[in-house]
Formats: structure tokens, C-alpha cells, sequence
């Protein structure tokens, strides 16, 4: 083995390493809150309960992550950090995975995935606890969203250079993960309620992370690239493919449904605007009458 190989071998084995970490930490928190589950039910949440879950991510998991974080919201609070910068740190961790995904470093991009999504969820809990809300502190966040999803997804296309095919795979997966928040951003401007439907950015965050997570895991024991290739990643793939089907479908069904209760709002006021013409085309025939008796 050259020095060069050894120097990856130990890099992909740090990855491992640091993905198996956030794997077993994932399943600390699922262990607990499963014995919270025994003990004392169900942890309800007012956010969860209005955004409801999905066949791709159920309000159970969601209700679970919720849980998992509020230690450190209510930690977060005490100590004074606004939403706001919250959710800076979650664009900072955002653009370190994708810079790590860039590289291949799916294990470090995983962490720095994971810790940008929980900062994501962590900014909203913080504006709640210290009555922070603010439509700034919304834009704030939708903003950071956006380009946090950019970073992980364009880093995967800089690192599949050498593969057209899965670059394009990556580039349907951005397409379709902005096109379904275009529709609930399109909805909420229209004063509609948005649709739920599935991939929405929780899902997306869920499937993504956990593609980088396991693609450093099993990294090291399925692939053996030939020398100058790079591994693909299979679980980062199955993740894209997913996420790509599922995101455009649900973008479709959720802009049909905008036009379609757009559509439905519309159509009382188009018979109201068309009742004047009704009368003034009777109108000139009553005249004509008249002047006819006369």
C-alpha cells in the first residue's frame, strides 16, 4: 500500500468512525424516548400536530426529534443565543457538508448535516421558548433552509464529476426539493393552506443525512474502487433516487392542488362578473319592446 492509499484508507476509516458516533447517538435518543413512550405516552407538539407526518416520515419520528432536542433548545434559551444566530450556525454546519460531500468525506458531512439540521429545528424551538417569533426570523429561516439544501446537494455534484449520470440524479433532487417548498412558499402568498404531501424539508433532511451516514459505514466494506475512481456511495444514491422521484412527484401533486383551490376561489367572483352582462344584454330587448308598444 502507498503512503498515499494508507493516508485514504485512514481518512474513509475516520469517516466511519464519526458516522457510526452520529448512527449510535441516533439510537440513544430512539431508546429513550421509546421508554419515555412506556412510561409516560406520547411527547405532543404543537408544531407537529399542525404539520402532521408523512407515509415517507411518520409525526412519530417527528414527535421523537422534536423531544430529543428541546433539552437543548431550553439549554440554548438560558444561555441567551438568539434564533437568529441559531440559525446562522445552521448555514455555517450546511455549508461544511456540502464542502465535506465535495471531497468525499461522507462521515464528516453527515455530522455537519445532522448538526445543521437540528440547529434548523433548534431556532424555531428557541423563538418559541423566549417568545422571539418574528416574520424576520421566519425569512431568516426559510432562507438558510434553501441554501443549506443547495450546499449538501451541489456538493454531491462536484463530487460526481466523473459520473453524468448521477450528477443529473443530484440535480432532479435539488430541482424537486425547491420546487415542493416553491409550492407551500406559492400557497402561503396566495392565502392558501398549503398541501401537505410528502418530502417536505424534514423528509428531505431525514433521507439525505442518512444517505451520507451509511454510504461512510459501508463505504469501507462494499466498495474497492479501481485506483484514481472515487466510491459511489450506494446508500448516498438510494437516498438521491428517492428523494428526486418522490420531491418532483409531490411538487407536481402540490401545485395541481394550489390550481385547483385557486380554481374553486375563483369561481363565485367570475359568476358575480358576469351577471352585469346577463342584465344588460335583456336590457336593450325590454327598451326595444317599449318602443314597439309605443
Amino acid at each position: 500500500m502507498t503512503g498515499a492509499d494508507g493516508l485514504r484508507e485512514r481518512k474513509m476509516n475516520a469517516d466511519g468512525k464519526y458516522a457510526l458516533t452520529l448512527t449510535l447517538l441516533i439510537l440513544s435518543i430512539a431508546a429513550a424516548y421509546i421508554l419515555r413512550l412506556v412510561v409516560k405516552g406520547r411527547a405532543r407538539f404543537e408544531r407537529t400536530d399542525r404539520q402532521g407526518g408523512s407515509w415517507l416520515l411518520g409525526k412519530g419520528v417527528m414527535e421523537l426529534g422534536y423531544w430529543g432536542f428541546l433539552p437543548a433548545a431550553q439549554f440554548l434559551a438560558s444561555m441567551q443565543i438568539s434564533p437568529n444566530q441559531v440559525s446562522w450556525a445552521s448555514l455555517a454546519f450546511g455549508f461544511a457538508a456540502g464542502a465535506c460531500l465535495s471531497v468525499g468525506h461522507f462521515g464528516f458531512a453527515a455530522v455537519c448535516a445532522a448538526l445543521s439540521s437540528a440547529l434548523d429545528c433548534l431556532d424555531g424551538m428557541v423563538a418559541r421558548i423566549t417568545k422571539a417569533n418574528s416574520d424576520a426570523g421566519e425569512l431568516l429561516d426559510a432562507t438558510v433552509d434553501r441554501y443549506a439544501e443547495f450546499f449538501f446537494l451541489a456538493g454531491l455534484i462536484v463530487y460526481y464529476r466523473a459520473h453524468p449520470a448521477l450528477q443529473l440524479l443530484a440535480l432532479f433532487a435539488l430541482l424537486g426539493s425547491f420546487m415542493v417548498s416553491y409550492s407551500s412558499a406559492k400557497a402561503e402568498a396566495m392565502n392558501i393552506e398549503p398541501p401537505r404531501g410528502n418530502m417536505r424539508r424534514p423528509e428531505r433532511a431525514v433521507y439525505l443525512d442518512g444517505g451520507a451516514m451509511l454510504s461512510a459505514i459501508t463505504i469501507p466494506w462494499l466498495e474497492a474502487p479501481p485506483a484514481g475512481a472515487v466510491p459511489i456511495g450506494y446508500p448516498m444514491l438510494v437516498a438521491l433516487a428517492i428523494v428526486a422521484v418522490a420531491a418532483n412527484i409531490s411538487a407536481v401533486a402540490r401545485l395541481w392542488s394550489i390550481a385547483r383551490a385557486l380554481r374553486a376561489r375563483e369561481e363565485p367572483r367570475a359568476k358575480t362578473l358576469e351577471e352585469p352582462t346577463i342584465v344588460e344584454a335583456v336590457e336593450p330587448r325590454r327598451s326595444a319592446g317599449m318602443e314597439h308598444s309605443r
